[in-house]
């Protein structure tokens, strides 16, 4: 039977010891970590094809304030916030505002995505991530993910999760679409 002493001198040398292993025998890193797009900096361009045929590209909206939508037809938040993107939508695109809906097509069903379109009627641009590229390149780690970009292609607000509510979605765009720039 160990004394008190000694008990206490053994536990701090087995932790000393568990902590030198998983230094130790960590993988190495093979590849840079990635940052994750966020407020202050530019939005990743993408290019990818929307459900009626077209392909469109972020770039080509400078000019306009976007709301980048990271979503899925199965995703029940998602499915909550689509008819306040576009109630929002409708009232504000001829002030310049674009929803841009990227479906995360490689965990979905095309033919959910179009279901789910004409249930909302949805009339804001829908992409199609068919192979989760382009979720990637924005560290999408849960949906809905909502990046609100200004009219200078910068990203100004990040919404993690969901459903965005209109109140919340308005209070960010309405001064980007009054020029209002931080």
């Amino acid at each position: 039977m160990l004394t008190g002493v000694w008990r206490d001198w053994l536990t701090i040398a087995l932790i000393i010891a568990g902590i030198g292993w998983i230094v130790i025998s960590r993988p190495p890193d093979t590849q840079p970590a990635l940052v994750s797009p966020r407020p202050g900096f530019i939005a990743p361009d993408l290019t990818l094809p929307l459900t009626n045929g077209e392909t469109l590209s972020l770039a080509d909206m400078r000019g306009r304030v976007v709301v980048v939508n990271f979503w899925a037809s199965w995703c029940g938040p998602c499915r909550a916030e689509m008819p306040a993107f576009e109630r929002i939508y409708r009232e504000e695109r001829e002030r310049g505002l674009t929803i841009l809906a990227v479906n995360s097509t490689s965990q979905d069903d095309i033919t959910a995505v179009n279901a789910m379109q004409r249930e909302f009627g949805l009339s804001f641009p829908i992409a199609l991530d068919r192979t989760g590229e382009t979720a990637n390149r924005y560290g999408i780690r849960m949906l809905p993910t909502t990046f609100i970009v200004d009219r200078n292609g910068i990203i100004r607000q990040v919404f993690f999760g969901g459903p965005l509510s209109e109140a919340s979605l308005r209070s960010v765009i309405e001064p980007l679409l009054a020029g209002q720039e931080p």
